[in-house]
């Protein structure tokens, strides 16, 4: 070994601390795999903690009892998503056969104008409770594991809840808790890598629900202009759907053109098209960049790697929560160079 440059050395020592970690990370994320119905509450749970921590605090300041204050801020949250969800499902449910007749009329229309290619839109709008039927025949066969899956969601959503409200309740333990537990000597370590972890995740979460809220405002507004009905509980659909990277948008985005199609017509359906558009322009080009990379400290580049990494490991879950993680362990990482980096001697400096 002694025989090699230095620098090989050095090239070779990088590969093996590389391959080191990436194995750990590797093992790491089948065991997080195959504990999901664990680990997947923790993890909401700590962005939900991270997100309603400042309402938490802001009771308890006002000399609320710690405990009631965290089942607040959980009745607030399940209060606000379940009012937006309804508002949204009822609004389709009552137009749904206006949705239907609408794409109908509208196929017939481009049908006139594009003859056999419009023909076959025409018919596909006329078969669409023949391929509605088809589809939940099809969807019938695995009703069992449709079943389960529901299931299983809805009892990480409960567990999730319940686990914001102990983190909630009990967050001002977590320091001494985390510090009782640490190894001997690294104590303060520990202290300062986890709370520059969770302020990243705070930041992502803060970031988030701003960026929420813009393109919440901007397409409510919108529909107003355009007068479409429902559109406070779609700006609320569009503001829950943006905790969802690119597919929170476009349900969203779609669900507010159906109504407008349905209620409005096709014109005014393209022109809220045309806001959604703009809207999410506006965000991946401008607010996601900017915001994200501001309050993650992240590059947006690294923001959209972390995203499409997250969706390729575990779907629609993994793009929610691969920004925060990556930004957590960025935090440690920059905690960890700014405690044990050796600093220069005075005579790099004075060169």
């Amino acid at each position: 070994m002694h025989l090699l440059p230095d620098s090989v050395r050095r090239l070779a020592a990088w590969c093996a601390v590389i391959l080191l970690v990436a194995g750990v990370v590797y093992v790491g994320i089948l065991l997080c795999t195959h504990l999901r119905a664990a680990v997947v509450p923790v993890l909401l749970a700590l962005l939900g903690t991270a997100l309603l921590g400042p309402f938490h605090r802001r009771l308890v300041r006002a000399r609320v009892n710690r405990s009631v204050a965290a089942g607040l801020t959980c009745v607030a949250v399940v209060a606000v998503v379940g009012g937006a969800v309804y508002i949204v499902v009822a609004a389709l449910i009552d137009s749904g056969d206006q949705i239907i007749a609408s794409l109908r009329d509208a196929a017939r229309g481009l049908a006139e104008h594009f003859g056999a290619a419009g023909t076959s839109l025409d018919d596909m709008a006329s078969n669409a409770r023949e391929l509605l039927g088809r589809f939940g025949g099809t969807a019938a066969s695995g009703v069992i594991s449709g079943v389960s899956v529901v299931g299983e969601t809805i009892a990480i959503a409960v567990l999730a809840l319940l686990l914001v409200f102990f983190f909630l309740r009990d967050s001002d333990r977590a320091t001494g808790t985390l510090r009782a537990l640490a190894p001997h000597g690294t104590a303060d370590t520990l202290e300062a890598m986890a709370r520059r972890a969770y302020r990243a995740v705070e930041g992502f979460m803060r970031g988030t629900t701003f960026i929420a809220f813009i393109d919440a405002v901007c397409i409510t507004v919108g529909l107003l202009i355009l007068d479409v009905p429902g559109a406070l509980g779609l700006g609320a659909l569009v503001f829950v759907g943006a905790y969802i990277p690119y597919l929170g948008a476009f349900i969203s985005g779609a669900v507010a053109v159906l109504v407008a199609l349905a209620d409005r017509g096709f014109v005014i359906a393209l022109w809220v098209l045309g806001v959604v558009l703009a809207v999410q322009v506006l965000e991946g080009h401008v607010l996601q960049p900017m915001i994200q990379s501001r309050t993650v400290r992240m590059h947006p580049a690294a923001v959209m790697l972390a995203i499409t990494a997250g969706a390729s490991v575990a779907g629609i879950l993994g793009m929610l929560l691969a920004v925060p993680l990556t930004a957590a362990a960025f935090g440690v990482l920059h905690e960890l160079r700014a405690r044990y980096e050796t600093p220069p001697e005075p005579e790099q400096l004075e060169t």
